[in-house]
């Protein structure tokens, strides 16, 4: 793959990231309208966008500030359904470990679902890319962008046809989600980590206040962990050592016999 420029990968990663864009759309959409419903100030959702950028707990949040929970639940349960961040991070980790506190800030702040789709594929394609952050910036900066622009157009439809979340719009973000998860099975630790969440929502969803959700979450990002740091357990594993005692003897004895070839040869030729 030859070398791209920075702005050469700052559009690709822009222009591989529109599919997602689109399906966010939505998203950010009744995010504004389901905030125009509460208590919050319209003012109040757009800052959770600037400030926070994650979809799902802004959807939490929301929703826990409306039923007047405390700050300690609310931060709790945030928290808690963006733990599975981690492993996003820890996928990425080595792909931008060399860069800067203040390049991985960055990044860590633009790291969402559909970004870490995105640029885990372009790693995996290109590992060894010296403009991948710039790839990676391409992709989370226009996801940034587009979910500011949704939920401000979400904020003021919202006031204004109260039930514009009640459209089936939202069907769109799972759609989305089902092309980012599905992929990703193909690797172990994200496999393990989608059953066990996927059968811990099946079996507490009948929990109260959405407890099942964060059961889930908790599980399937154990789940995950365990499954990726016995993967990197296995492969930094030595070898036995009969396995690398074989190699040498045979080396050692292809060298005594063409020393002893050179001796014959040598002894014909005098």
């Amino acid at each position: 793959m030859p070398v791209l420029s920075r702005t050469a990968s700052f559009a690709a990663g822009a222009r591989d990231t529109l599919p997602m864009i689109v399906g966010a759309a939505p998203f950010g959409l009744i995010f504004g309208a389901l905030v125009a419903t509460t208590p919050l100030a319209l003012w109040h959702g757009q800052l959770m966008s600037l400030s926070v950028f994650a979809g799902s707990s802004q959807f939490i949040a929301a929703g826990l500030f409306a039923t007047g929970v405390g700050y300690a639940v609310l931060w709790a349960t945030t928290l808690i359904v963006n733990l599975r961040h981690m492993l996003y991070a820890a996928n990425l980790l080595p792909h931008v470990k060399h860069l800067s506190l203040r390049w991985r800030a960055l990044m860590g702040f633009l790291l969402t679902d559909e970004t870490f789709a995105v640029t885990s594929s372009h790693f995996h394609r290109h590992p060894d890319d010296p403009m991948g952050h710039w790839y990676f910036l391409g992709s989370g900066l226009s996801m940034y962008v587009n979910w500011q622009l949704w939920t401000l157009v979400g904020l003021l439809f919202g006031a204004a046809f109260p039930r514009l979340q009640t459209l089936g719009l939202d069907f769109a973000m799972v759609a989305t989600f089902i092309a980012i998860i599905v992929p990703q099975m193909a690797r172990m630790p994200w496999a393990v980590a989608t059953v066990v969440a996927g059968t811990a929502a099946y079996m507490c969803q009948g929990l109260p206040y959405k407890l099942g959700l964060l059961v889930a979450v908790t599980l399937g990002i154990a789940a995950g962990m365990l499954a990726l740091h016995a993967r990197r357990r296995d492969g930094a594993r030595p070898t036995s050592g009969p396995k690398t005692s074989e190699p040498v003897e045979r080396n050692a004895s292809d060298d005594h016999s063409g020393i002893r070839a050179e001796e014959v040869s040598a002894g014909a030729t005098q």
